[in-house]
């Protein structure tokens, strides 16, 4: 029989997979996150539990919450039809999103810069901070304890018959 690859169940068997040695009972953990307006979440749906699962599309996307209900919240996800991204919003049980770290960087950088810049203006010196590209590294040379330098070049191809 050929499948059909249109339709909406196709190619989720590995997708919502539950990780090996991570099958059975979902943790309560799940259950006593806590989420609110304008959280940013990320979608990854769980094959335990099929109510209020998302699409196959929505997998592996990230979303901001706009409402939250007693056991699901409702999410703002951009999705790319043909050539322009429209915010999709869906509800999602709490099993199948995650909070984001995606902005954890972000805070702890923002915290730490903030720290950095009262320090400099008790102190009255000029700091930048920005975030500066890593340098290439200078050139040196390479030397080893009494190794001698091997050349390597590749065997000459003959032909035998």
């Amino acid at each position: 029989a050929v499948v059909s690859t249109q339709s909406a169940h196709y190619g989720r068997g590995d997708m919502f997979a539950r990780d090996f040695r991570k099958r059975g009972m979902i943790p309560l953990s799940t259950y006593m996150k806590c989420y609110k307006n304008g959280d940013i979440v990320d979608i990854k749906g769980c094959g335990t539990v099929t109510k209020g699962m998302p699409h196959k599309v929505y997998h592996g996307k990230t979303g901001r919450v706009y409402n939250v209900t007693k056991r699901a919240v409702g999410v703002i996800v951009n999705k790319r039809v043909r050539g322009s991204i429209l915010a999709k919003k869906i509800n999602l049980r709490v099993e199948h999103i995650s909070h984001s770290k995606c902005r954890d960087d972000f805070l702890n950088r923002v915290v730490k810069n903030e720290l950095v810049k009262k320090e400099a203006k008790a102190s009255g010196v000029f700091v930048c901070t920005r975030r500066a590209p890593v340098n290439p590294r200078s050139a040196h040379t390479v030397k080893g304890k009494g190794i001698s330098v091997e050349e390597v070049c590749p065997i000459r191809y003959e032909f035998i018959a």
